[in-house]
């Protein structure tokens, strides 16, 4: 019996049912943003400027009074924009959409809506299981933009709080090395016929290529450690000069950190970042030294860490000044602002474009990646192998 010609097999050749494409209809926005309760938390989704893009796109945006001081916009300033201000905090988070930068608390999620769009930060270690409990409780669909990619497949809003932890990381030690009283009254720069400061930072992504890029435009000396080859080409690359770059060994790095002024912590785990500086190390730094660990808010790549806080940021151990605030942005609150305004803004006109965050979800892959609960099911397999819950996968919901 002869074989059949076609390459197809029979169920192929049968007719095949069309699928058409999904009409975009522009949707109207209600966005509520609620003032950040966070202890020390300081800063604002969207600036007046980002509010006035907004309602001027035919949206609605409502603002709790106050919400904007700490970071320097003054409530006539979102009202001038175009914002409707309000006293009432349950108002705010009776709004259909809430824009948080701070992920919400237990009492704060009980005034909340159901079928609310939730976009904040999820901060997943920093979490308890009740939260989604609540979440689910309440159907809503959450977004955490720390999780968001770009068309790059990077993460935008971690990048952008990462540049400005990594060049701070450096200003604030420049500070408390001029305190004479607990530093060495150093002089973070370069003046003839004196030798320059060693900065040694351990970790070459984003937060230790800005505080390279840092430290050396102030005039210092920096030796760069990863255990990643390719990560130590890409900062000698970005930086566009040649630097001291190392792997992590533990007798080139003692011998860089007996001699440094300052040494920058910026290595992040996956669960945990990994202790890369013991205590012996620190107790042979220099008497006065100073540690900034930016990775405190993940348990610290220094053994000596301790977690502090803006009002009392620093502590001595083995005569080593230790700077250990896990949320150095917060510092600068109206610059972190603009920037996660820059990043908020597009995304916000896109899912009205889309005709809503369902909609825009199925045809941007990158703020898909952000969904964590959608109408009250957990999507996220992070979170679900992280608190050991059932997840669905957002494909097999939205089609």
């Amino acid at each position: 019996m002869s074989k059949p010609k076609s390459p197809f097999t029979r169920a192929q050749l049968l007719p095949q049912e069309e699928t058409l494409e999904i009409s975009k209809q522009k949707g109207e926005l209600f966005i509520g943003i609620p003032k950040e309760a966070y202890f020390q938390e300081k800063r604002i989704c969207l600036t007046p400027d980002a509010v006035n893009a907004i309602v001027n796109n035919g949206h609605r945006v409502l603002i709790e009074n106050g919400a904007g001081i700490e970071a320097g916009f003054a409530d006539t300033e979102y009202s001038e924009a175009g914002a409707e201000m309000t006293t009432d905090k349950k108002k705010v988070f009776g709004c259909p959409m809430v824009l948080k930068v701070e992920p919400p608390t237990l009492d704060e999620l009980e005034l909340i809506n159901p079928k609310t769009v939730l976009i904040s930060a999820l901060q997943l270690k920093t979490r308890q299981k009740s939260y989604f409990e609540a979440l689910a409780k309440k159907k809503i669909t959450a977004l955490a933009f720390e999780f968001i990619k770009d068309e790059d497949h990077s993460y935008p809003a971690v990048k952008a709080l990462s540049e400005i932890a990594g060049t701070a990381s450096v200003l604030i030690a420049a500070e408390l090395m001029v305190n004479a009283k607990k530093g060495n009254g150093l002089l973070f720069g370069n003046i003839s016929g004196v030798p320059p400061v060693e900065v040694v930072v351990i970790g070459a992504g984003t937060v230790g290529e800005f505080a390279t890029r840092s430290a050396l435009g102030l005039g210092a000396n920096v030796k760069v450690f990863d255990s990643s080859i390719t990560k130590l080409r890409t900062i000698q690359t970005h930086v566009g000069r040649i630097l001291y770059t190392s792997t992590i060994q533990p007798k080139n790095l003692m011998k860089a950190l007996r001699r440094c002024d300052v040494a920058i912590g910026a290595v992040r785990g996956h669960n945990r970042a990994p202790i890369i500086v013991t205590e012996e190390m620190v107790r042979n730094m220099k008497k006065g030294a100073v540690v900034i660990d930016v990775c405190v808010d993940m348990g610290g790549c220094f053994e000596t860490t301790e977690m502090t806080s803006h009002d009392q940021p620093t502590f001595k151990k083995h005569d080593v000044i230790h700077y250990g605030v896990p949320n150095i942005p917060a510092r600068y609150p109206k610059t972190a602002s603009i920037s996660i305004s820059n990043i908020f803004t597009p995304y916000i006109l896109e899912i009205a474009e889309g005709g809503g965050l369902e909609n825009a979800i199925r045809f941007d892959n990158g703020l898909k990646n952000g969904l964590y609960f959608y109408r009250g099911i957990l999507t996220s397999k992070a979170v679900a192998d992280w608190f050991d819950m059932p997840y669905s996968d957002i494909n097999l919901l939205i089609f």
